[in-house]
C-alpha cells in the first residue's frame, strides 16, 4: 500500500468535545474493526486495510474520527483509495463501500465536513462515497410472485423501507452530492452491486437453514450428497484452476468481471495475510475432479460469498449447490449474523439471462437488498468542477 502525504489532522467541536480527522496507521485501524464499537458498524471486506493492497494504481490513505484518532480514541475510519488523473496532480478519491461510520449520527454533517476538507488538502477533485444504510428491501417470498415479462424490483412494494437509509439519502442530495448514474438510475455507473442478496443467520437453527431453502434447493443439494460431490477448502495453489472455471463461467454466462489471474492472486494472498482465514477458497470435486469454486470472506459478523465458477460439464451432479450449503452452515457455525451473496440483477423477467442469477439465490430464502449506491461530489472550486466533467468522460470512454 503506497503512501501519500497528506496535511496534518482537523477537528471539530461536538458537545463537550472536539472530534480529529487523522491518518492512522494499519494497526489502530484493524484494532477499531475488532472492537465492540467498530463490530457494531459492520465494516465490509472493502474498507480492510488489507484491500489497498488487492488495488493496482491507486494510492490508499487509512484516516480515522475520534477525539484521539492516533491513540485509538476513535468512532470511525475510512478507507480511501486515490486514482491520479492523467496529465495532473489532482486525484480521485473512492472510498468502496464506506466509509465505516455511524450514519445515524445526527452530527454527519460534522465528520463529513472534516472527510472533504482533509481530501481537498491531500490533492483530491473529486470523491465518491458507498453510505453502509440499505434503502429498501424485499423477502425472495414476495418476489416469487411478482416474476413476469418487463417486470423488474420497483416494481414491486417493498417487504421493508430503511428510514435511516432514505434520511441519509436526502441528506446527501441537499448537500450537492450526487447519486451515481442519476436519480432512479439501476447504479449502472456504480463500482459495487446496487442491490445485494442476503440470507439472515442471526437467531437461525441450522435446521432453519435448510427449511429456508426452497425444494428445488433441497433436491439438489440431496443430489450432489448421492452423486458423491464432495466439498473441501483449496488453497493459493488452486487459484489458477479456479481461474480456469471462471473464466468458463463468464463465456457462459455473458459477463465480463475484466479481473486477471494475478488479481485473485493477490487478493487471496493479501486478505490472508491481514488475517488468517478471511478469503476462503471452497472446491466441489467429483470423481477426483474440480467441478466449482467459490470464494468466501470474512470480517467480524458478516460473511460474503464473493465468486463463484463452476465447468460447463457434470452440471447434473449441482456442485454449486453443494458449495453454497456448506458455506452458509460454515458461516453459521462462524456465529456470522449475515451472509451476503453479493450482487443481483434488477429484472424479475424470466426471459432475461440475467433473471438466472436472481432466480438461483432466491431459492435460498433470503432477501434482495438495495444499497444506497454510490454518491459523489467535486471538492469545490472551479477548476475541480472542471476537472471533475473531464474525468466522468474519461470513465465513461473507458467504460
Amino acid at each position: 500500500m503506497s503512501a501519500l502525504l497528506v496535511p496534518p489532522g482537523r477537528g471539530q467541536q461536538k458537545g463537550d468535545r472536539i472530534v480529529r480527522l487523522e491518518p492512522i496507521t494499519a494497526h489502530t485501524y484493524r484494532a477499531f474493526l475488532a472492537s465492540p464499537a467498530g463490530e457494531a458498524l459492520g465494516a465490509g471486506f472493502l474498507q480492510c486495510p488489507s484491500w489497498a493492497d488487492v488495488k493496482e494504481g491507486w494510492r490508499a490513505l487509512l484516516l480515522g474520527w475520534g477525539p484521539d484518532p492516533q491513540a485509538g480514541e476513535l468512532t470511525g475510519v475510512a478507507l480511501v483509495l486515490l486514482r491520479q488523473f492523467p496529465g495532473t496532480r489532482k486525484y480521485f478519491a473512492y472510498l468502496p463501500e464506506g466509509p465505516v461510520a455511524d450514519w445515524s449520527d445526527p452530527d454527519i454533517d460534522g465528520w463529513l465536513t472534516l472527510l472533504l476538507g482533509h481530501l481537498r488538502g491531500a490533492g483530491a477533485f473529486a470523491i465518491r462515497m458507498g453510505p453502509s444504510p440499505a434503502y429498501r428491501s424485499w423477502d425472495a417470498a414476495r418476489l416469487k410472485s411478482f416474476v413476469g415479462p418487463d417486470r423488474r424490483l420497483g416494481d414491486v412494494l417493498a417487504s421493508e423501507v430503511d428510514s435511516l437509509g432514505t434520511a441519509v439519502a436526502e441528506r446527501l442530495r441537499a448537500r450537492g452530492w450526487r447519486r451515481c448514474g442519476g436519480e432512479g438510475s439501476e447504479g449502472d455507473t456504480d463500482a459495487q452491486p446496487h442491490h445485494v442478496f442476503r440470507v439472515r443467520l442471526a437467531g437461525r437453527t441450522a435446521e432453519d437453514l435448510w427449511s429456508g431453502l426452497n425444494q428445488e434447493w433441497r433436491r439438489n443439494v440431496r443430489r450432489a450428497e448421492k452423486e458423491g460431490v464432495e466439498v473441501m477448502l483449496g488453497g493459493a495453489a488452486e487459484i489458477p484452476e479456479f481461474y480456469r472455471l471462471l473464466r468458463i463461467t463468464e463465456e457462459r454466462d455473458g459477463f465480463r468481471l475484466g479481473r486477471s489471474l494475478a488479481y485473485y492472486q493477490r487478493q487471496y494472498a493479501a486478505l490472508n495475510t491481514e488475517q488468517p482465514g478471511r478469503m476462503k477458497l471452497y472446491l466441489a470435486c467429483h470423481r477426483g475432479e474440480i467441478l466449482a469454486a467459490h470464494t468466501m470472506i470474512t470480517v467480524g459478523r458478516r460473511v460474503w460469498y464473493q465468486t463463484g465458477a463452476s465447468a460447463d460439464h457434470r452440471r447434473e451432479v449441482r456442485p454449486s449447490n453443494a458449495l453454497q450449503w456448506r458455506m452458509l452452515l460454515d458461516a453459521h457455525r462462524l456465529g456470522a449474523d449475515i451472509y451476503d451473496m453479493r450482487g443481483v440483477p434488477s429484472t424479475l423477467d424470466p426471459d432475461e439471462r440475467a433473471y438466472g442469477l436472481l432466480r438461483w439465490k432466491l431459492g435460498t430464502g433470503g432477501q434482495v437488498v438495495e444499497t444506497l449506491g454510490e454518491w459523489e461530489k467535486p471538492l469545490g472550486g472551479t477548476a475541480n468542477h472542471t476537472l471533475y466533467r473531464a474525468f466522468q468522460t474519461y470513465l465513461a470512454r473507458r467504460r
